[in-house]
C-alpha cells in the first residue's frame, strides 16, 4: 500500500466523494443480505406456513427495497466516479507539471512513447481503481461479514461446516495476487517500449521512407508487438490457472452445505426455508471471494500504474531553485565563465573542461568546433539548462543559481539549430515567448528575422495553421520563424545556435545584416559551422574535446595558423573548387 500512501495527497483532498460513495454502498450492501430473509419468510411462513395475508406486505416491502436498493446504487457509482475523475485530474496535473520543472537531463534518457504512455494508460488504470476498486473491496468485505452473522444466526454448525473451505481460498487469492502483480508491472513497461517504438517511427517518418527502411521498421515494430503480446499471454496464463482453483474450492463450500444442510433439515434442526436462505447467503460469500480476484486484479494493476508515475513524480530535479532567488525586471547581460568544467554522466568524458571567458553587455561572442567539441553545452549552461561539476557562471556579477529561473530564461533568447514549432498558427508561434506582443511587433521581429515576405504568401498569412513540429515549411523558414519568436521577447542574452544552417546563402546574408541591429545593446553567443556566420564576432572562441583552444577576432586568428585557419581553408577551398567546377 505504499503506493497508495504517497499519491495520497492527489486523491485525499475528494475524500468526502469517497465517503459518501461508501455510505451509499453500505445501504446497498445492507439491502442486498434482506433478499435471502424475505425469502426465508415466504417459504417458512407463506408457502409452508399458510400466512397468505403476508404476501401483499412481502411484495410491497419488496418493491420499496428496490427502489431504495436502485437510489443508492445510482448514488454509489456517481460519487465513486466523480472521486476517481477528481483525483485523476489532480494527479494529471501535478505530473506535467513535474514534467515541466525536471531537467534536461531528466529528458536526456527519457523516451516520448513510454511517457505518453504513463500520462495515459497508466493514469486511466489508476483512476479505475480509484472510481471502483476501492468501493468494490469494502462492499465484498461487507458483504461477507453481514452474510456470515445471518449464516451463523440460523446455524452456527452449519456456517462452520460450509466457511471451512474459505481459508484455502483466501490463500490462494494471495498467492494470484503475489503472482499476477509483476506480471501487470511487466505488461506496462512493454506497453511504453511499443508506445516509444509508434512515436518515434511516425515522427521519423520522412527518414525512414528516404532511405527505404520500411521492412526494417516493420521488423522492429513486430518485435515490440511480439513482447506485448507475450507477457499478455502469460498473464492469462496466471489467470487461467488460479480461477478454475477458486472455482473448485467455492464448490466444495456449496457441496458441504446442501449435504450437512440436508441433513439438517431432515432432522428438522433447520427449517427450508433457513436452508434456501443459507444457499443465497453462501453464493454472496462465494461471488465476491471469487470477484475479488478481478479486484485483486484490478489492485495490481493500478499499484504498477502508480509505481510508474511515481518514478516521475519523485524524479530529482537536479536544477533547484532557491526560495530567496533573485528576480530582477531586466538583467545587463554580463556573461563570465571561470574555470567551468561540465560532466553529463559519470560514464562519459567531459563535455567541457576548465573554460573561462568574459562577455560584456553587447559583444558579439562566435563559437566554432567540431561536432561535440562544447559549443552547445556552454550555452546551455548560461540558460542554466544543466549545472557545472566545477567553476562558475555568472551573469551580472551573480551566478546562474542565484537567480530565478523564470527570470533568467526570460531575459535569453534562444534559437536552436532544430526549430520547434507548435500546431497552431504562424502568429501564435512567434508571440510564444511574448503572447502580449501586439500585431505591430510581431510583424516588425518577424521582418528582422527575414521571415515576414514569407509569411505573407501564405493563405491567411500570420493566421495559417501550421501542422505538426511546423509541417508544411522548409527548414529555412522553420528557423526563421524561431528567430522572430527570439527576437520578440527582447532578450538581454541572444543564443544562436547554427540557426541559419538551414538558409541559403543569401537569405542569411540578409538575416546576419537583419540581426546586426537586433545585436545592438545585447549580449550574442553564435554557434555556426561556417565561417561567413562569425566574421562579424567581436571574438571567436575555437573549441576542441571541451577546451578552448584558440581565441581572438577573425583576422587575428587568421594570422595565427592555428586550428580556425585550417576550418577557414577548407571551406573556402571547396567554394573555389565549386566556382572552378562552375566556370
Amino acid at each position: 500500500m505504499d503506493t497508495f500512501k504517497k499519491l495520497m495527497q492527489y486523491y485525499w483532498p475528494f475524500r468526502k466523494y469517497f465517503f459518501a460513495s461508501l455510505f451509499f454502498v453500505l445501504l446497498v450492501t445492507g439491502i442486498t443480505v434482506l433478499y435471502p430473509i424475505v425469502l426465508q419468510v415466504t417459504i417458512d411462513d407463506v408457502v409452508r406456513g399458510g400466512q397468505y395475508s403476508l404476501i401483499p406486505y412481502l411484495a410491497v416491502g419488496f418493491i420499496l427495497i428496490m427502489i431504495v436498493k436502485g437510489i443508492a446504487n445510482f448514488f454509489q457509482q456517481y460519487l465513486g466516479d466523480l472521486f476517481g475523475t477528481s483525483s485523476v485530474y489532480l494527479l494529471r496535473d501535478g505530473l506535467y507539471k513535474k514534467l515541466q520543472k525536471l531537467s534536461f537531463t531528466y529528458y536526456d534518457n527519457a523516451r516520448t512513447g513510454d511517457l505518453m504512455s504513463r500520462l495515459t494508460m497508466d493514469v486511466e488504470g489508476f483512476k479505475f481503481f480509484l472510481a471502483a476498486g476501492f468501493k468494490e473491496l469494502l462492499k465484498i468485505s461487507l458483504l461477507i461479514i453481514i452474510s456470515l452473522c445471518v449464516m451463523f444466526y440460523y446455524s452456527v454448525p452449519l456456517a462452520l461446516v460450509t466457511m471451512s473451505a474459505m481459508p484455502f481460498l483466501a490463500i490462494v487469492v494471495y498467492k494470484f495476487d503475489r503472482r499476477v502483480h509483476p506480471a501487470f508491472r511487466t505488461i506496462r513497461k512493454s506497453l511504453g517500449r511499443l508506445n516509444t517504438r509508434i512515436q518515434e517511427n511516425v515522427s521519423g517518418m520522412n527518414t525512414v521512407k528516404s532511405l527505404s527502411k520500411e521492412d526494417f521498421e516493420i521488423d522492429r515494430f513486430t518485435s515490440n508487438n511480439q513482447d506485448y503480446r507475450e507477457v499478455n499471454i502469460k498473464t492469462s496464463n496466471i489467470w487461467a490457472k488460479y480461477f478454475p482453483f477458486m472455482e473448485f474450492i467455492g464448490n466444495i463450500c456449496m457441496v458441504a452445505l446442501l449435504i450437512y444442510g440436508g441433513y439438517l433439515v431432515i432432522n428438522e434442526q433447520l427449517s427450508l426455508g433457513e436452508l434456501v436462505a443459507f444457499f443465497s447467503l453462501v453464493t454472496y460469500i462465494l461471488g465476491p471471494l471469487m470477484h475479488l480476484g478481478f479486484i485483486v486484479n484490478m489492485f495490481s494493476q493500478a499499484k504498477a500504474s502508480g509505481e510508474r508515475l511515481l518514478e516521475i513524480l519523485e524524479a530529482k530535479e537536479d536544477i533547484e531553485e532557491d526560495e530567496d532567488a533573485i528576480v530582477p525586471n531586466k538583467i545587463a547581460g554580463h556573461v563570465t565563465f571561470n574555470n567551468v568544467t561540465l560532466t553529463y554522466t559519470a560514464e562519459d568524458d567531459s563535455a567541457l573542461k576548465n573554460v573561462s571567458f568574459d562577455a560584456p553587455p553587447g559583444k558579439v561572442v562566435g563559437l566554432i568546433g567540431a561536432t561535440g567539441s562544447g559549443k552547445t553545452s556552454i550555452t546551455q549552461l548560461i540558460t542554466r539548462f544543466y549545472e557545472p561539476e566545477s567553476g562558475e557562471v555568472i551573469i551580472d556579477g551573480k551566478l546562474t543559481s542565484d537567480y530565478n529561473l523564470k527570470t533568467l530564461r526570460k531575459n535569453i533568447g534562444f534559437v536552436l539549430q532544430e526549430s520547434f514549432l507548435f500546431s497552431t498558427t504562424i502568429k501564435e508561434n512567434i508571440a510564444y515567448g511574448n503572447p502580449d506582443a501586439s500585431m505591430d511587433e510581431i510583424i516588425a521581429a518577424s521582418k528582422r528575422a527575414q521571415a515576414h515576405d514569407f509569411i505573407m504568401e501564405m493563405p491567411k498569412g500570420y493566421e495559417t495553421m501550421l501542422g505538426e513540429r511546423g509541417m508544411g515549411l522548409s527548414g529555412g523558414q522553420k528557423q526563421r520563424i524561431a528567430i522572430a519568436r527570439a527576437i520578440l521577447i527582447d532578450p538581454s542574452v541572444l543564443i544562436l545556435d547554427d540557426a541559419t544552417s538551414a538558409v541559403d546563402m543569401e537569405t542569411e546574408f540578409e538575416i546576419q545584416k537583419a540581426l546586426k541591429e537586433v545585436m545592438d545593446n545585447r549580449t550574442t553567443f553564435i554557434i555556426a559551422h561556417r565561417i561567413s556566420s562569425l566574421k562579424h564576432a567581436d571574438e571567436i572562441l575555437v573549441l576542441e574535446d571541451g577546451e578552448i583552444v584558440e581565441r581572438g577576432n577573425h583576422d587575428e586568428l587568421l594570422q595565427n595558423g592555428g586550428p580556425y585557419q585550417r576550418i577557414y581553408d577548407i571551406q573556402y577551398q571547396d567554394k573555389e573548387a565549386i566556382m572552378n567546377a562552375v566556370n
